[in-house]
């Protein structure tokens, strides 16, 4: 049944960072290309955790019922996921950190914007302190309507925030308002791409370089992760048009 109250809560067996080996980082260099790192991501999110652990509805109502309980779990996810990021830092192969974590829907965040200022926001903020204090840039990975949150996400320092999709903010709009804020990483919507011609994502993704020109702060990409159903070529596209554009 998951974290549903105080005595699920007390009797939950949490897994510690360090008990797991992450010494592969450390074996994996001699095999990178010279100037190549390892983006590493989190084993789920702030939020995503604490969701899987009691259950999206059962959080809500634990969130009236008992929110100092809320609290304590969220702490409880929080305080490891530092560790994890903590841990995978030491190695010289990690370049660059996801703090994944989806906060919303096609409509708006999953939970209010003041409870994820009082829950969640304080951990990424924790995060992205020590991704920066070991030298190394971080990204929001985040998918959802994230409007009410975007000066949270930006005030924090990520560096990058990635996930986008055409039915709530076009890439292109997006870009016009927080590009000059934050990077913007893909936004070249997944359905578009799947579903259009080879022609039209090339298309797209050069509209969308010659949008950015020399002001910077976007990288072509992906609106999401890629998926296994994806006409490969329509991923060709795009970087063809990267390097049509690079070439001048």
């Amino acid at each position: 049944a998951g974290i549903v109250d105080e005595e699920s809560f007390e009797q939950f067996k949490w897994p510690e960072p360090d008990d797991f080996d992450s010494s592969f980082l450390k074996t994996v260099e001699p095999d990178l290309p010279d100037g190549m790192k390892l983006m590493v991501m989190g084993p789920g999110g702030v939020l995503e955790c604490a969701i899987a652990l009691a259950g999206y509805d059962n959080l809500c109502l634990m969130l009236y019922d008992d929110p100092e309980l809320v609290g304590r779990l969220f702490d409880e996810v929080g305080k490891r996921l530092v560790r994890y990021y903590e841990l995978v830092l030491q190695y010289d192969s990690v370049g660059l950190i996801s703090s994944n974590d989806d906060w919303g829907f096609n409509t708006q965040t999953l939970l209010s914007p003041d409870l994820l200022r009082r829950y969640v926001i304080p951990w990424h903020r924790r995060i992205v302190k020590l991704c920066h204090e070991a030298g190394r840039p971080v990204l929001l990975h985040s998918c959802g309507n994230l409007e009410a949150v975007m000066d949270d996400i930006i005030d924090v320092g990520f560096d990058a925030k990635h996930s986008f999709e055409d039915k709530i903010q076009p890439i292109e709009e997006a870009y016009e308002v927080y590009g000059s804020r934050i990077t913007l990483l893909g936004g070249i919507d997944m359905d578009f791409i799947c579903r259009r011609s080879e022609q039209e994502v090339y298309d797209r993704t050069l509209a969308m370089l010659r949008q950015v020109g020399d002001r910077g702060g976007w990288a072509v990409g992906t609106g999401n992760s890629v998926p296994e159903y994806l006409p490969p070529w329509n991923l060709f596209a795009m970087h063809r048009a990267a390097s049509d554009f690079a070439k001048g």
